[in-house]
């Protein structure tokens, strides 16, 4: 779904130092009163918690999407196991679009998110100590919230089955040749990739330099870094695309990771970690860059892309069999409009948060400080308010506003409580 979110960048988000500098009088007054009232880059916290937003909202609208709970894959001994694992039959459309257009970008955006500060935190600390805070700030989670995870699942489990008691339940889950984690699947596999980023910095530091060197184009050129990403992002998906398809997974025990990105995602980590390399605030995500400036014509690409990327998809769907394209070359169409669509709507992001969040407000700092932990408990809240809401008469657009904003509410309050134990507060 981090220190992306959030927390998961890294615990300071200071700001690298460097040569290159602006000089206060280039910076907008808004971006000034962010740094100098909280010391941490605003536009880069506020991102990340409105990215956990979407996760949340992402999966509070899936019961009631049209068509995802039908295509949804299930378990054949386990219906309740699935990707939406509660299907309420209260459904509307657009949610599936919402649902899509998240999909298509916020796992990748996080992943460069969080390579943003590995850079400069392993300057400072070493890969050893670096790789120490991440095992506590993502590992423990992790092993926590893996464990805890039946109790978000009882919830869809009790909505299918014969028997719904919890020992008939545990029974089932021990029989499982997995052990599901849902969405905290995202911090296992960034843990790993910073595991490759300290392994490159100590024993490779020619290859990180290298990365580094190649990115800073994107401080003076963010259509050629955007390319560059495009480009290795197609080059790495779309042999995995082919091979095991758009939409299948691999789990092992806790540890699940969908195939056909498990590459892309690294190229956005990794993209992520080579920005940082040079001094983030006045490099590409300089409040007076190019990318910012130009922060309209990309959210224009950005839509128009997502458009066509959509138009593909309806046209050249499993249903379309009869237009006689063949599945190689449908899967790469598809797969290059997902790239496509991919970076251009996280380079929006960017540009977009950058000019137009610079000022802090209380309500978005306390989100932005409690969204790591929103994004490691939201999942159950989400879960038993929907199997809650199943026999209720109400519209699909009410249940899923009820869900979302319960959830997250709940979410919120639990992380914020959560955070006043010293020790709990040093990890999330």
């Amino acid at each position: 779904m981090s220190k992306s979110i959030i927390a998961i960048a890294d615990a300071g988000l200071r700001r690298p130092g460097n040569a290159f500098r602006e000089t206060d009088a280039t910076r907008p007054t808004g971006w000034l009163s962010a740094r100098a009232a909280t010391g941490r880059d605003a536009a880069l916290d506020y991102l990340r918690a409105f990215i956990t937003v979407l996760v949340v909202g992402h999966h509070s609208v899936l019961a009631y999407a049209l068509i995802s709970p039908n295509a949804a894959p299930r378990h054949p001994l386990h219906p309740w196991l699935a990707g939406i694992p509660i299907a309420d039959s209260h459904r509307l459309v657009g949610f599936d679009l919402f649902a899509f257009f998240n999909d298509t970008f916020f796992m990748s955006l996080m992943f460069l998110l969080s390579g943003l500060f590995v850079w400069p935190s392993l300057a400072r600390k070493g890969a050893t100590r670096f790789l120490r805070d991440r095992l506590l700030r993502l590992g423990v989670p992790f092993g926590v919230m893996a464990l805890l995870a039946p109790l978000a699942y009882y919830a869809a489990y009790r909505v299918t089955a014969r028997d719904p008691s919890v020992a008939t339940f545990w029974r089932e889950w021990l029989s499982l040749e997995m052990w599901p984690s849902g969405p905290v699947w995202f911090i296992s596999v960034l843990l790993a990739f910073d595991g490759i980023a300290a392994g490159l910095h100590r024993f490779t530091p020619t290859v990180m330099e290298s990365m580094r060197r190649r990115a800073s184009v994107g401080f003076r050129r963010p259509v050629a870094l955007f390319v560059a990403l495009i480009c290795v992002s197609a080059l790495f998906y779309l042999p995995l695309r082919v091979a095991f398809g758009a939409d299948g997974w691999v789990t092992v025990g806790p540890i699940s990771l969908q195939s056909s990105r498990a590459l892309h995602y690294l190229v956005y980590f990794l993209a992520g970690v080579a920005v940082g390399a040079g001094d983030v605030e006045p490099g590409l995500l300089s409040p007076q860059g190019r990318l910012v400036r130009h922060w309209s014509g990309w959210m224009v690409a950005a839509l128009a892309l997502f458009a066509a990327h959509v138009a593909a998809i309806v046209a050249l769907g499993p249903s379309k069999a009869t237009i006689g394209l063949a599945p190689l070359a449908r899967q790469l169409i598809l797969g290059i409009g997902f790239v496509l669509s991919c970076g251009a709507i996280s380079f929006a992001m960017l540009a977009v948060c950058r000019r137009f969040i610079n000022t802090p407000t209380r309500f978005l700092d306390s989100l932005s400080r409690n969204a790591y932990g929103i994004y490691l408990v939201h999942y159950g809240f989400v879960l038993w308010l929907q199997s809650a809401l199943l026999p209720a008469p109400l519209p699909a657009v009410i249940k899923a506003a009820v869900v979302l904003s319960v959830g997250l509410t709940a979410s919120w309050a639990t992380t914020a409580g959560l955070r006043r134990i010293p020790a709990v507060a040093r990890v999330i």
